[in-house]
């Protein structure tokens, strides 16, 4: 979800990766959360560190709460954003519905703080 909005949402000129320390498969529910929104992330998929350009990267965030955030050697700047895995806060199809819904508008509020104070070009 973190991609996709990102993607949407970067002024000209970004380039946006995402990865993570443990890839797996897409969330059905984050495709519906984005869908939501009108965004479609149904091609997107699960990477690694190592398939991303890390050692390029001028800004790294990090999603990490529960989990052990992984080290990424960069030259950039790391920020930690810590939202709870949404997949782990669904008990239920509603539950779930819910934590993704909240995941999305969290990062998506965050990403248009970052745009508008931080990144005011690459």
């Amino acid at each position: 979800m973190a991609e996709g909005l990102a993607r949407a949402s970067a002024p000209d000129g970004w380039q946006v990766c995402s990865a993570g320390s443990n890839p797996s498969t897409l969330s059905s529910r984050a495709v519906v959360a984005m869908q939501e929104i009108g965004l479609d992330i149904s091609d997107h998929y699960s990477k690694g560190l190592d398939d991303v350009p890390l050692a390029d990267a001028d800004w790294v965030i990090t999603l990490c709460a529960e989990e052990e955030c992984p080290v990424a050697f960069t030259r950039g700047t790391r920020l930690d954003w810590a939202l709870p895995d949404p997949a782990a806060l669904a008990e239920s199809e509603e539950a779930g519905r819910a934590a993704f819904g909240a995941a999305r508008d969290t990062i998506s509020a965050k990403l248009d703080a970052f745009w508008r104070r931080e990144a005011r070009g690459p």
